[in-house]
């Protein structure tokens, strides 16, 4: 069958493989949580009230379990009674700890998490090491003091960060609720409330608790409440107590029972127990459970028992963050950290060999050599002085040479890279051009260790709703008894109308306005008796009825004297169905857990809600039994045509049937989101049979979910076909454009959405995502051998094409569907037997040739697994992008995780490391600081290993003039300052602040990005060159002074000073070769640096404890002093700079030509587009 976009057919290739002809599929409306109401009449019935079962089935994730909870797997709870509950288990109070540490844990706890970092054991082993006698090089104090300021610093940091959580504990558990104390309601501290008491909560309150409902302010026992504080969602959700309890008023009324729960646990969502009231046994579910962090919404009050408190609350339980992640420069450094380990190694070994050589070498002169002196002379009888063997000696010289030789590793790297992720961070949150003004949201930072893998993104997972599109649903038209009211397109020239109501004497108008059609809005006028209007009728009764919307009555603001009519609910789709049927005159003004009140053309109806069997995955629909004004029971059913077309009547209207299909497509290739409408009258017996099943399914201690899915499905039968309904989800402002970017960056995007494939390929089209050039490759299978034989004809077909494209290239030919690029399509079903076997690495291969992979019908786990097929098989960079609690696998799955603060709550959000409000943000997000901070950092890196480096080697080789004694000319206190103090702030600073490029030239070429993708900032041949480059510098730094005061008087402590200088400014003036964009900040932290260690080493020659008391001040008086420094720099930068010099007018990379065209280009127009270098694929990670 051919699926491909009628409107781009003409021009676009498509290969289809597909095991059998296939039904259309149609996007359902998310679950919604509503519940089964409990009371009706029926008009046989009398006046008799008619119990149904809370609500019915919990979604399939969460059913309750098969058997029934054991006392041994359950939790007792008397109600209020307190002690009783407590008198078996000590259960948790109601006092939470967010914080980690307390006063006493904070010191062993914080260095225990620290030294998780093996450097810092490293410098610790070292530091010990320097406090033996035998092996001290340093001064005690000096060897300690780089690591205890690295510690330090991250102590004082998480202390400040843990003491703001001790105050937003201690706010929160002080608290006030009403608590049930002596038959009366008094105040009483959160923290203080006990698992079994009784409590009030008011409107407008917070639930200090998780508690089971008993009774609310409404006669039918339901409680609105709005979950945003736990799941970020604003939509109002209802809750219900029991019938058994309502009536109970607990300052007049003794309350007593007992309720067997499940233990504690993070499903939000589930909850299976049992209460026993009055010699009733009555079944609990998610809807009788109200959780801590919720607030009561238009209700007065309610009250309920504390089954779980405190850190057992379903809250607290799932108050854990985003799993950990490492970036990959991080991960990547460690092998170079390894590399530098081995270097060090080697020079401690040259030296400790050499000294062994130079000890055999001198062994009959070490008696009495003046600065050797193996003999102690001073007693009667000559002693060995500080000697203590051959073998000896080299083990304390190749441990001193460690000692020594230590800030080879800079642990002053870790915190570096800590401060500089911060400033990005923050520079990042303070864009404006990520600031989303619809929902006053800026961009976050939520995971400050991956900033840098931003800049490597080569794979794009990206959900459709909500991220690509607005997920603010309208309603664009309708089909209703097989007449299309579209005429094949969405109009956009249809009225819009917000018809008005009369309540309580004032007009009411619906919030949201909806473009109608003017021939259905007359036939939903009219009043005639043709079996078409009574169909338009029913339809739009079914829209206004069939659902879990809370009407709601607000100000209208722009008029004092109207209020508007808002409607809640947890799904959009519904909202947006909902305001659709009061724009045709049929007004849902009032809902309660037994009816509901809709105003049809002025006139005002009441229907009995029987009862709702609500949305679920398997029947992927819902339905509602109504008893009508007229004395009838109709059962009204929506879903999607996938399920709705198995349980209509297709001997009935089968022209309507066949219509209704055709305008399902013509809607999903228009990229409308579709349900199929029904109904059927129920009869007397059908009804009474019904019910008896539906309240024994409803109060069912066991196997509940499954029960009321069985009665759902004998009811939703033989349905009558009323229409079918198309709601638009737009795209968001800049989608296409920002797709269109993120694959000239050569970004690889793929969509995972759950909508039919019609819809997803008519949202691909619109938001550039397929374009006309693009040959198609789609598999829909439905066997494990199938999917076989369609992915080896997907290979052999995706071979031949990228053969006739080279062909082609080098003949010369060309044609649209050699040189276009491939797209995949794929379903949720295929990827169920291709997932998880042999079959995953024939899809990898397949998808990997292709430019665009789209799956549609997939499942949330499918994401996950999808994101895991690529990390997996390759070792790029991976990021996931979505907005809902269904994308939260995806995105923890993916190396980068960014959620949309969108309209399906903030679940992704909070599972995210990066949250923004609009999809176009992530093009400056990757192309502009993803890029900065992959340069920034990489550069820093290197430039960290280089100055320390350089510094090493001129102790090595001052070591080899020294008789490898490892005796120092330079001051202790300067080596231990010299990556703490002398050279830390400048490389901060420009790892923050420096910009290669700029934002417009970075959005201008996307092909820019590249760089990160080929690690061109950092990979191991630029380790390498960077050594190189170091041995010289050092070699430069080291012997120019030698040879200056060769044949001088000059002391050790002076040409200590001048190598210390000589090296700051040295490394210094290489970071001021590389800063691209100066600014005063750069001269500030460069030129600062360098006259702060002037001071520095001038202040600790003034002292005179240390050996080079005033030896500064006699060199610099020198002029042979200042011409060492001065050819010092000249000798070791000129071939860095020579060699730069060459390297980027022979073979510059593109981003040095963008460097150079933004540099003159303010000078001429240049009208030449600019060429990039292809971007290849990535060299493997290793």
């Amino acid at each position: 069958m051919d699926s491909s976009n009628p409107i781009e057919r003409s021009s676009s290739s498509e290969i289809s493989f597909k095991s059998a002809s296939r039904s259309l599929s149609s996007n359902p409306s998310r679950a919604s949580r509503g519940n089964s109401v409990r009371t009706g009449s029926f008009h046989d019935l009398g006046s008799r009230p008619v119990r149904l079962g809370s609500r019915g089935g919990d979604s399939e994730m969460f059913s309750a379990s098969q058997k029934e909870i054991s006392d041994e797997d359950a939790r007792l709870v008397y109600l209020n009674d307190p002690a009783k509950s407590n008198e078996r288990f000590e259960f948790a109070g109601n006092s939470i700890r967010t914080a980690k540490y307390s006063i006493i844990s904070f010191i062993p706890r914080n260095l225990f998490e620290q030294f998780h970092r093996v450097a810092y054991i490293y410098f610790l082993i070292i530091a010990v090491l320097n406090q033996l006698p035998q092996l001290a090089v340093f001064g005690r104090g000096a060897s300690i003091l780089p690591l205890a300021f690295v510690l330090l610093v991250t102590a004082v940091k998480d202390a400040y960060e843990d003491w703001r959580r001790h105050m937003s504990d201690r706010i929160e558990n002080n608290r006030w609720a009403w608590v049930l104390v002596n038959d009366q309601f008094q105040q009483k501290k959160w923290k203080d409330i006990q698992i079994g008491e009784i409590i009030k909560i008011k409107a407008d309150d917070t639930l200090p608790c998780d508690m089971v409902l008993l009774s609310t302010s409404d006669s039918t026992g339901v409680a609105y409440v709005q979950t945003i504080n736990l799941d970020g969602e604003s939509n109002l959700k209802t809750r219900y107590a029991k019938q058994e309890t309502i009536s109970n008023i607990p300052e007049k009324d003794k309350i007593s029972g007992l309720i067997k729960c499940e233990k504690p646990n993070r499903n939000i969502y589930g909850f299976q127990a049992n209460m026993e009231v009055d010699g009733k046994r009555l079944s609990l579910g998610p809807s009788n459970i109200i959780l801590r962090g919720c607030e009561l919404k238009n209700t007065a009050w309610a009250i309920g028992v504390a089954v779980y408190c405190g850190r057992e609350t379903k809250a607290m339980l799932n108050s854990s963050g985003a799993p950990s992640k490492r970036s990959w420069l991080e991960s990547r450094m460690n092998s170079e950290i390894i590399a530098l380990s081995v270097f060090l190694i080697a020079l401690c070994t040259v030296v400790s060999v050499c000294a062994a050589v130079w000890l055999r070498r001198n062994r009959d002169e070490l008696d009495t050599m003046p600065f050797y002196r193996r003999k102690y002379f001073r007693g009667s009888e000559p002693e060995n002085y500080n000697y203590y063997g051959l073998v000896a000696e080299i083990l304390f010289t190749f441990l001193m040479s460690v000692i020594v030789f230590q800030i080879m590793i800079p642990i002053s790297l870790y915190i570096s890279m800590e401060l500089v992720r911060v400033g990005q961070a923050y520079l990042m949150i303070r864009d404006t051009q990520m600031y989303d003004e619809a929902s006053n949201s800026r961009f976050q930072c939520r995971a400050l260790n991956i900033n840098e893998d931003l800049g490597q993104i080569k794979y794009v997972f990206s959900d459709k709703t909500g991220t690509l599109t607005e997920n603010k649903m309208e309603f664009q038209c309708a089909s209703a008894w097989g007449v299309d009211y579209s005429d094949g397109k969405i109009s956009t020239q249809n009225q819009q109308v917000r018809c008005s109501v009369k309540v309580d004497g004032r007009i009411v108008r619906p919030k949201m306005s909806v473009k109608v059609d003017p021939q259905l809005l007359e036939l939903s006028r009219s009043g005639g008796d043709s079996e078409e209007v009574k169909h338009v009728h029913d339809f739009f009764l079914a829209l206004a009825a069939c659902n879990t919307i809370v009407p709601l009555i607000i100000d209208d603001k722009s008029d004092p004297t109207a209020k508007l009519m808002d409607y809640q609910g947890e799904s959009p789709d519904e909202q947006a169905l909902a305001f659709a049927a009061a724009a045709y005159g049929f007004m849902l003004i009032e809902r309660t857990s037994g009816h509901i009140i809709i105003d049809i053309h002025g006139e005002r109806q009441r229907f009995n809600v029987f009862g709702l069997h609500e949305f679920d995955s398997d029947r992927k629909r819902m339905s509602v039994i109504l008893g009508c004004p007229d004395g009838t029971v109709r059962v009204f059913v929506k879903g999607a045509d996938t399920s709705m077309f198995s349980v209509i009547d297709r001997s009935l209207n089968k022209n309507v049937v066949r219509a209704t299909e055709g305008h399902l497509h013509t809607y999903s290739t228009l990229g409308l989101r579709t349900l199929v409408i029904g109904m059927r009258d129920l009869s007397d017996s059908e009804f009474e049979d019904w019910h008896f099943s539906f309240e024994a399914a409803s109060t069912a201690v066991i196997g509940r979910a499954a029960l009321l899915r069985k009665v759902a499905s004998n009811v939703e039968r033989n349905l009558t076909i009323l229409g079918a309904s198309a709601i638009e989800d737009k795209l968001q402002q800049g989608v296409p454009e920002a797709i269109e970017s993120l694959r000239t960056a050569g970004i690889k995007v793929w969509v995972l959405t759950g909508d039919k494939q019609e819809t997803a390929i008519s949202i691909g089209y619109s938001s550039k995502l397929l374009t006309n050039k693009m040959t198609q490759i789609i598999i829909n299978s439905n066997s494990r051998e199938s999917c076989r034989r369609c992915l080896e004809d997907a290979l052999a077909m995706s071979k031949k094409l990228r053969a006739v494209s080279e062909t082609s290239d080098n003949t010369g030919t060309s044609s649209d569907a050699a040189r276009g690029p491939v797209a995949l399509i794929i379903d949720g079903t295929s990827l169920v037997y291709i997932l998880d076997n042999e079959l995953e690495e024939q899809l990898f291969q397949l998808a990997s040739t292709c430019s665009v992979v789209l799956c549609c019908r997939v499942a949330p786990l499918q994401k996950a697994g999808i994101v895991a097929l690529v990390k997996k098989r390759t070792s790029e960079m991976t990021l996931s992008i979505g907005d809902g609690a269904n994308d939260v696998s995806m995105i923890q799955m993916a190396d980068v995780g960014v959620g949309i603060s969108g309209q399906e709550g903030r679940q992704a959000v909070m599972a995210s490391d990066f949250a923004m409000g609009q999809f176009r943000f992530l093009v400056p997000l990757l192309l502009v600081h993803g890029h900065w901070n992959y340069q920034r950092m990489g550069y820093m890196i290197l430039y960290n290993f280089y100055r320390n480096a350089v510094f090493v080697f001129v102790l090595f080789w001052y070591a080899l003039f020294a008789c490898f004694t490892l005796t120092t000319a330079i001051n202790e206190w300067s080596s231990m300052l010299y990556s703490i103090i002398y050279t830390s702030l400048p490389t901060i600073v420009v790892a923050i602040l420096d910009k290669d490029l700029s934002r417009r030239n970075l959005l201008r070429y996307p092909q820019l990005y590249g760089a990160g993708q080929r690690q061109e900032a950092y990979n191991r041949k630029l380790f390498w060159v960077t050594m190189l480059d170091t041995v010289w510098q050092s070699v430069v730094v080291f012997f120019v002074p030698i040879f200056a005061y060769w044949a001088s008087t000059i002391d050790v402590p002076s040409i200590g000073d001048l190598w210390t200088l000589a090296v700051v400014i040295l490394v210094n003036f290489h970071l001021a070769m590389d800063i691209i964009r100066w600014n005063w900040i750069f001269h500030v932290a460069i030129w600062g640096s360098i006259v702060a260690t002037f001071i520095c080493v001038m202040i600790l020659d003034a002292f005179p404890m240390f050996v080079g008391y005033w030896a500064i001040f006699h060199i610099m008086g020198e002029v042979s002093f200042w011409v060492c420094l001065l050819g010092i720099i000249i000798a070791a930068l000129l071939p860095r700079f020579v060699a730069k010099v060459l390297y980027q007018h022979f073979t510059p990379d593109d981003l040095q030509i963008a460097r150079e065209v933004e540099k003159f280009g303010h000078q001429r127009d240049i009208a030449a587009e600019v060429e990039m270098n292809p971007i290849m694929e990535p060299p493997p990670r290793r």
